[in-house]
């Protein structure tokens, strides 16, 4: 079940659970168990989920803690349970949990096992994965509105789970798609190349689309208030200029580079400069020691500077961010959540916050759930005088609702566009009533611009995969990877430079976007602003000068004004 975020595949599975608990073409029940699995986080969610639809009329079993003792008691008695009426016929559980008890879960049938984030057995060879898979079973649900993430060896994992050799082997399916594929949506592949890869991909997804369901959240957007995207390329400040280029040509990370893959030593440069976009700050420790790439880097820090202070004018990023919540807060009542995958960008904004006076509340890894529920809850109040609701990406992407915000900023971009995209549903879900506002941030020229162009090629792929498009533009060859570490200075956008669009001339949008395109259409559909005047959020307008270079920005749909 491939349903994308907020079309209740909760709902959908939980009825599913009812229907075979209750009822069969024999007039008796078709299962006497199910059992879901589901992060650790959700476990609760989902008894809470049962509870509301069923109201009472079924009694689940969660196990979310306690000893290895209790948990084997408790799970050995649910698989002991037999008979038209089991008294606990629902099991919620958590992957670790399953993993660690797999043992007592082995030893009986189940009627259903439901994955929830289906995607975490995107790899087959790990424990989970196989304990999952040796659970006595015939019908298995997987839910995730991402089932490819990175590639399609993932993909493949998450079909052989539930329908096992519809794909041959993992081995048969590189063979016989995943190579093909990948060769014809190269930006560089021969005419030929490209049939072939058509060819299998449209096998694959007949193949596929025997076991697969997936609706995409375009079909919720008439019940949902209009939302602006927009990927705001921001130019350096003259420090990070500098330490970026001191950087490249001290450690030479692209020398490390070989065969387009990220070597292990190539990490650390990758964090390193990730860092430094966002701002100068991030690196001072390592300039103080005089780390590799960073020797002699102290003296372009200005005189007396200390990492007490925030200075956002130092980072170009943090300019335009501290612009945006300015002039949100001056001309409007609206929130902001502000989105980062470092928790030291986090202690950045504390401390900008701090220096601006503006309330604000935090939720990070260090958070526990019962208390995340409250902070949430509290912000998410018309009464609540918090402004800010800091998160970082690993800890709060998934399932947080935050409609008391209507504006998002993600601070930086990470190489998996599922946890972005996790990450900008928070605000525009159901429940939402003001226009919303996405601010996707990114270093103009550096090495941001490059992992987003990697998120791009890899939803490329997923639209043609899981979507069917046909149509999804080949911008980005596989071996750009090569490109991460160089810094294009003379651009207001590397990644349009890319499109060779076709609608721009001298950087200038001359030619409207397709009719139909929306938010979820490829960027080049997208409108191009190489200066304020055609922007349709004055707040951005309004920090255009401070340090932005182009935008790409695009409505998810037109407001349909007189339905009753």
């Amino acid at each position: 079940m491939a349903d994308e975020m907020g079309l209740g595949k909760t709902l959908q599975c939980i009825a599913l659970m009812w229907t075979l608990l209750r009822q069969s073409p024999d007039c008796k029940p078709e299962i006497d168990k199910a059992v879901v699995v589901c992060p650790s986080s959700l476990v609760k969610n989902w008894y809470h989920e049962v509870g509301k639809w069923l109201q009472g009329r079924i009694q689940p079993l969660a196990i979310d803690g306690g000893s290895k003792e209790a948990i084997d008691q408790k799970l050995a008695g649910f698989m002991q349970q037999r008979g038209l009426r089991v008294p606990s016929p629902i099991l919620i559980i958590s992957y670790e949990t399953f993993r660690l008890h797999a043992d007592v879960l082995h030893q009986g049938l189940v009627g259903l096992v439901i994955c929830d984030e289906g995607h975490r057995l995107k790899n087959s060879e790990n424990q989970t994965y196989q304990a999952l898979s040796r659970l006595q079973t015939v019908r298995r649900v997987l839910i995730s509105g991402t089932p490819i993430q990175n590639d399609l060896l993932e993909y493949f994992s998450l079909v052989h789970f539930v329908s096992a050799g519809i794909l041959g082997t993992a081995q048969d399916f590189k063979k016989r798609f995943e190579i093909p594929i990948l060769k014809g949506r190269d930006a560089d592949a021969s005419p030929a190349n490209r049939e072939r890869g058509e060819e299998k991909l449209k096998e694959l997804i007949s193949l596929v689309n025997r076991c697969l369901i997936r609706r995409t959240s375009d079909i919720l957007s008439k019940y949902l208030p209009v939302k602006i995207e927009q990927v705001v390329c921001c130019r350096l400040t003259p420090l990070q200029s500098e330490l970026y280029k001191r950087f490249l040509k001290q450690v030479k990370p692209a020398e490390e580079l070989t065969s387009g893959r990220i070597s292990v030593s190539s990490l650390s440069s990758i964090t390193a400069l990730k860092k430094l976009c966002n701002h100068p700050a991030l690196i001072h420790d390592k300039c103080v020691e005089d780390a590799d790439g960073f020797q002699g880097a102290l003296s372009f820090f200005p005189p007396g500077y200390n990492t007490k202070s925030v200075e956002p004018q130092l980072s170009g990023k943090m300019l335009v961010l501290d612009y945006i919540l300015a002039m949100t807060r001056s001309t409007s009542s609206d929130k902001v959540v502000l989105v980062s995958n470092y928790t030291q960008t986090l202690d950045l904004f504390e401390k900008l916050c701090r220096v601006r006076r503006y309330l604000f509340v935090r939720l990070d890894g260090t958070m526990s759930i019962k208390k995340r529920a409250k902070i949430v809850e509290r912000f998410n109040s018309p009464t609540s005088p918090d402004f800010i609701f800091m998160l970082s990406s690993k800890a709060g992407g998934c399932g947080l609702n935050l409609i008391g915000a209507n504006r998002l900023v993600m601070f930086d971009p990470d190489w998996n566009p599922a946890n972005d995209e996790q990450a900008m549903a928070r605000v525009w879900r159901d429940g939402q009533k003001r226009t919303c506002f996405i601010y996707r941030l990114l270093s103009t020229g550096t090495i941001e611009e490059k992992i987003f162009q990697r998120q791009t090629h890899k939803k490329a792929l997923s639209s043609c995969v899981v979507d069917e498009e046909q149509d999804v533009e080949r911008h980005f060859s596989s071996g750009e990877l090569r490109e991460l570490f160089t810094l294009t200075e003379d651009t207001a956008s590397d990644t349009h430079d890319r499109f060779k669009c076709r609608r721009c001339v001298n950087g200038h949008q001359v030619r409207p976007p397709p009719a139909g395109t929306d938010c979820t259409s490829d960027l080049s559909q997208w409108h191009h602003c190489a200066e304020k005047r055609g922007l349709q959020d004055p707040v951005l307008a309004a920090a255009w000068d401070a340090a932005v270079t182009f935008t790409f920005h695009q409505r998810s749909h037109d407001e349909q004004r007189g339905i009753v």
